[in-house]
């Protein structure tokens, strides 16, 4: 009579050992709420390859842009075209904005202008379900882009180009000529400015600087 009962003790005490399986987890960001992407899992070689080359864009368009001679008044801009004009705080606010475009350096060397001060257009920031969207929605060219949060001082976006009359870009990875990876700024109370490195045609450096409208 001992040994059963020696086993249905040792089942006993198996059974209450045996504690139930932990609850899943809750979604990262909330039940009903879009988890965002990290934009390195989205972004191509080559613009990853652009990105990395931040640092060398800024030092060569700068240093054009200050040699030869350009299109627009190059002293006005202050801190748009300072590389460490960064702040903290950088989500923009969803809302129309005006923005105009700064083209530093020349892919053509010595024979290019060295910047570019273009006339302000219309943009726009609005929130989507894979987050905040960046859309110039004026001018002969026009980015659009999602932007991804990076840290308290960056965005990143990743985009595309559309020309002349073409419907609004909306589309990443499907037409690497027309791609563009783009860092946001707040470089001011209330303006911004989209960086981006090495873009396909022209310059070496473009910046965008918004306000709002």
């Amino acid at each position: 009579m001992r040994i059963p009962a020696l086993l249905l003790i040792l089942c006993l005490s198996a059974c209450a050992s045996a504690a139930p399986p932990p609850p899943p987890p809750p979604p990262p960001s909330g039940p009903g709420q879009a988890v965002l992407r990290d934009w390195r899992s989205i972004v191509t070689a080559t613009d990853r390859d652009r990105y990395a080359r931040s640092d060398a864009a800024w030092r060569l368009a700068l240093e054009q842009a200050r040699r030869q001679p350009g299109s627009g008044d190059l002293s006005s801009l202050g801190a748009l075209i300072d590389p460490d004009a960064g702040r903290r705080d950088v989500t923009p606010p969803p809302g129309a904005y005006r923005c105009r475009t700064v083209k530093l350096g020349s892919q053509g060397g010595e024979t290019g202008l060295g910047y570019v001060v273009y006339g302000w257009f219309a943009c726009r920031i609005e929130t989507t379900p894979r987050g905040l969207k960046f859309s110039k929605t004026t001018g002969s060219q026009r980015p659009s882009g999602l932007l991804f949060p990076e840290d308290d001082r960056h965005m990143v976006m990743l985009g595309s180009l559309a020309l002349a009359a073409e419907p609004p870009a909306n589309s990443y990875g499907q037409r690497p000529d027309r791609d563009l990876v783009a860092v946001l700024e707040r470089i001011g109370d209330a303006r911004w400015r989209l960086v981006l490195p090495w873009p396909q045609t022209e310059s070496n450096l473009d910046l965008i600087e918004l306000v709002p409208a």
